[in-house]
This record gives structure tokens, C-alpha cells and sequence, in this order.
């Protein structure tokens, strides 16, 4: 009877440890699987940041230059009455850029490019620089209110302040971080707020917008260099630039402006 009990026994063990090892080898490829989700998803994240990045790519590849690009600016006029700008205000000769916020290649022209042109040509009273905005919306969905709020901070004598804080913080531009920058620069957060909540510049932006589509410009950053129409506050374009270029590049179209041969 013992050696039957004793086998007994060991048969139930041998009938019970495969099955507990088989719950334990389905727990294994269970986490394994998991795993292998959790890995997933991640490719998928770094997938949609990368299509984010090409798709600001393609935005400026589709905008190729015409056979003579040279000759289609001869026929824009822009008014920038009324529009934020550097520089000696009666100055003859005029660059316009149109910019988005959220552009990379428009923060690295400020942050490369901009500060050269500034000390070489804005603050020597040789050159007029305007700003217009040009938000991509279809790949920048912070870009829009983003030009609200560097408007809304010029009604408070704080617009290049404000443009300055923007490109500085392309990744944080949600509704939240433009009312704290608005505290950083010292505006009247209250007016400010009821600014950006009014939508009261959005039709001017809109109108930017509309102005760079006629001029031919589809990219950012686009600039637009010509020369004062009499004593007016119509610019007469005589060269477009397109992208984030080097300061050589602009210096050799301004001196070619003010001094023309």
C-alpha cells in the first residue's frame, strides 16, 4: 500500500508540474508580446514625428522656382502701411519677409541669419525690414494664433519682443505658454488675453496671407526686397529670396539694391 501511495503521488506530481510549467511558458510569451506592442507603438510615435518633418520639407520643395524666377517679382507692388518693421521708416530700399512661427527654418534664420543683416543694414538706417505673417496651418497648428499673439503684444508697443520669445520657444505655443511669455515681455496679461480671445488680428493675418499667395510666395521663410514708390508706402519688388539662407546671400541682394550698377 505505501509503494502504491508513494507512485500514486508521484503521478499526480508528474501530471501537475508539465501543466504548471505550460501556465508559466504562456505567461513568458504573454509579456514578450507586450513587449513587442509597447515597441510598436514608440516606431509608430518617431513614424508620425518624422512625416511631421517631411511635410514641412515637401511644403518648401513644391514651391520650385519659374524658368526666370528674376522676372515675375518685377510686377508686385506691396503696401506694408501699418505693418511692424525695423529700421529708419523713410528708408529707400525695403526687405519684406513672410514667416511662420512654428517654421524651423524661419527660427534658424533669425537666430543665424537676422542679427547680421540687423547690424549691417537696419540699425545703419540703410534698409526698412517689414514682417508679414504667412502660418502654414496644415502642418502648424499652434503657427496661427501664434501671429495673433505677437500682433496682440504689438498693440502693446511689444511686437518684436514677443516675435523674439516665439522663435525662441517653437515647441511650446500652445494657448497657456503665450500667456505666460506675455507676462515674461511685461504686457498687460489681461488685455492681451482678451486680445488673442477676440480674434481681433486674425483678419490681418488672413490678408498677409492672401498678399503672399498673389506675390507668388508659398514657403516660409520668403523674402521680398525692393525699392520705396515715391513717398509712398508701396514697395516696389525687384527680387524674391526663398528659405533660410546665409547672411552672404542677402548681403550681395541688398548691396546690389542700394547701390544698382
Amino acid at each position: 500500500m505505501k509503494k502504491l501511495s508513494v507512485l500514486s503521488a508521484l503521478g499526480i506530481l508528474l501530471f501537475v508540474c508539465p501543466r504548471a510549467g505550460f501556465t508559466q511558458q504562456r505567461q513568458q510569451p504573454d509579456e514578450e508580446l507586450k513587449a513587442m506592442r509597447r515597441e510598436v507603438e514608440a516606431i509608430k510615435e518617431s513614424q508620425t514625428a518624422i512625416q511631421k518633418d517631411l511635410q514641412e520639407i515637401k511644403s518648401l520643395l513644391r514651391a520650385k522656382p519659374a524658368a526666370q524666377p528674376a522676372a515675375q517679382p518685377l510686377d508686385i507692388v506691396l503696401n506694408v502701411e501699418g505693418e511692424p518693421f525695423k529700421g529708419d521708416k523713410t528708408a529707400k530700399v525695403v526687405l519684406v519677409e513672410f514667416s511662420d512661427y512654428q517654421c524651423s527654418f524661419c527660427a534658424r534664420y533669425v537666430r543665424e541669419t537676422l542679427p547680421q543683416i540687423e547690424t549691417d543694414y537696419i540699425k545703419t538706417g540703410k534698409l526698412k525690414y517689414v514682417f508679414r505673417d504667412l502660418p502654414l496651418e496644415s502642418i502648424h497648428q499652434y503657427a496661427f494664433k501664434a501671429a495673433e499673439a505677437a500682433s496682440c503684444a504689438g498693440e502693446q508697443g511689444k511686437f518684436w519682443e514677443m516675435h523674439d520669445r516665439l522663435y525662441a520657444n517653437q515647441t511650446a505655443l500652445s494657448p497657456k505658454d503665450l500667456a505666460q511669455y506675455a507676462q515674461a515681455i511685461g504686457l498687460g496679461v489681461t488685455k492681451f488675453q482678451q486680445c488673442i480671445d477676440s480674434g481681433k488680428y486674425a483678419s490681418s493675418i488672413r490678408r498677409d496671407m492672401a498678399e503672399a499667395g498673389n506675390a507668388g510666395v508659398t514657403s516660409t521663410p520668403s523674402f521680398l526686397l525692393g525699392v520705396v514708390e515715391g513717398n509712398s508706402s508701396k514697395v516696389r519688388i525687384l527680387k524674391m529670396l526663398k528659405g533660410s539662407k546665409p547672411f552672404a546671400a542677402f548681403k550681395d541682394a541688398i548691396d546690389n539694391t542700394l547701390s544698382p550698377q
